[in-house]
């Protein structure tokens, strides 16, 4: 409410939200494509390691050639850029995206924080910096984990217990092994179309084998205190108007463990039947009411329910990521507000193996051929020794690892910088 108000003063006071954009990736050129048309806000310097592709990436958005942002290849130029409100960062490099948010938070810059890879690695750590420093970190509103927050956030605010909250994907089993060569068939393209169109298979790989949605909810977790499921995430077939019924705890039939978890529905049936109504694109919270009272509203205002009319849900169905990133910079920035941030250590993403690994073989990461990330809770993940996905690019086997097991630290040989290692050291689960 109200931060299209706030921004016009700005603009008439001729004094605009001053922004800084590391990464001008899709996420980034869709922000970008709307802040040209937001009053108020001023998208002042973009850094890139490829400048020309930026800068046609602006054009296609709708920008003057004649009149872009300053254009820099180097994050320190940005985050030191005179006048500068708040700093993006959009690289999708968990480690580099850490770096970059810490420089900016020290820089005395708020930080949204798209890139939830970082966010999920330490992501406790650098919302604690922020606070210290008196600056606003934040999730990035328009990618999910901020739309489910923001859902958790209006149940809890009016009095309603939050069972369940979450997103929805298009998930099989068997998705957690697949790779790149082997993605493009799930949707429904041949490799040469998605490389004709720009494509990146790992990048859509990430998001099959489940590595995202692990990611995503991780976050979600950290931000908001729902617990992790004990044995990572169960991906439900569900459509929205069986989102009550689905979604409840196990004992009065549903398939939570317990109530107060997040949870990802799958938009296809196990044997691969599209889900009727399925919520692939959007977002979702199931609430539970306090009473007797609020059971009755919930029928007479037309509420979905399980049969007991004590549970309900609201949803969301789709999401625009970059385009709906302005609502994070003007929350920061005019209140002091983020739109979903870390306030404990609650969930971890852990490299777990696609295939056989032994001493020797190199992990590449998110989406790619070796590894996919697993949500574990971090209390667990901490006993087990796990190494988050975001360190698993670049880091060699020195002992054999099953399929579909759990990668340790001690299982690869691991450089991590100093700044890291100290970061992570400070997270302590959450009880």
């Amino acid at each position: 409410m109200n931060l299209a108000r706030l921004l016009q003063r700005r603009h008439e006071a001729g004094k605009p939200v001053r922004v800084g954009m590391i990464g001008c990736g899709k996420f980034g050129t869709m922000f970008a494509a709307q802040a040209l048309r937001t009053p108020g806000l001023e998208l002042a310097v973009v850094c890139d390691l490829r400048p020309e592709a930026a800068a046609r990436n602006l054009v296609n958005a709708g920008w003057p050639a004649a009149s872009l942002p300053r254009l820099v290849t180097g994050a320190a130029e940005l985050i030191g850029t005179s006048g500068l409100d708040l700093v993006i960062e959009a690289t999708g490099d968990a480690v580099l995206g850490a770096g970059h948010a810490l420089q900016a938070i020290e820089a005395g810059r708020h930080v949204a924080m798209v890139n939830v890879e970082a966010d999920v690695l330490v992501g406790p750590a650098l919302a604690e910096a922020a606070a210290r420093a008196g600056v606003v970190y934040s999730l990035a509103y328009g990618d999910q984990p901020a739309l489910i927050c923001e859902q958790v956030d209006w149940a809890r605010a009016i009095g309603l217990e939050v069972v369940a909250a979450g997103k929805g994907t298009k998930y099989l089993p068997h998705y957690h092994h697949s790779t790149p060569d082997t993605v493009w068939p799930f949707y429904g393209r041949t490799a040469e179309e998605a490389a004709a169109a720009g494509m990146n298979p790992k990048m859509f790989n990430s998001f099959l084998d489940g590595t995202k949605s692990a990611i995503e909810m991780a976050a979600v977790a950290n931000a908001t205190g729902l617990g992790v499921p004990t044995h990572g995430l169960g991906f439900p077939p569900c459509g929205t108007q069986h989102l009550p019924l689905v979604l409840r705890p196990e004992m009065e039939g549903g398939c939570l463990e317990r109530s107060g978890i997040v949870e990802v529905v799958s938009s296809v049936e196990r044997d691969g039947r599209p889900v009727f109504g399925d919520l692939r694109w959007g977002v979702y919270v199931v609430f539970a009411a306090p009473s007797d009272y609020t059971r009755r509203c919930f029928t007479e205002y037309g509420l979905i329910t399980d049969p007991s009319g004590r549970y309900a849900a609201l949803w969301r169905p789709y999401h625009l990521i970059g385009l709906e990133l302005g609502i994070t910079v003007a929350s920061a920035v005019l209140r002091g507000e983020a739109t979903g941030a870390a306030t404990g250590w609650r969930g971890e993403v852990a490299a777990t193996a696609k295939r056989e690994l032994v001493p020797g073989d190199m992990l590449d990461g998110e989406g790619g051929y070796t590894v996919y990330g697993k949500l574990m809770p971090a209390a667990a993940a901490r006993r087990a020794g796990a190494l988050p996905i975001g360190l698993a690019h670049g880091a060699r086997l020195v002992r054999h690892v099953p399929k579909d097991g759990i990668v340790t630290e001690a299982d690869v040989a691991l450089e991590v910088p100093d700044w890291l290692a100290a970061m992570r050291r400070s997270m302590t689960p959450a009880a």
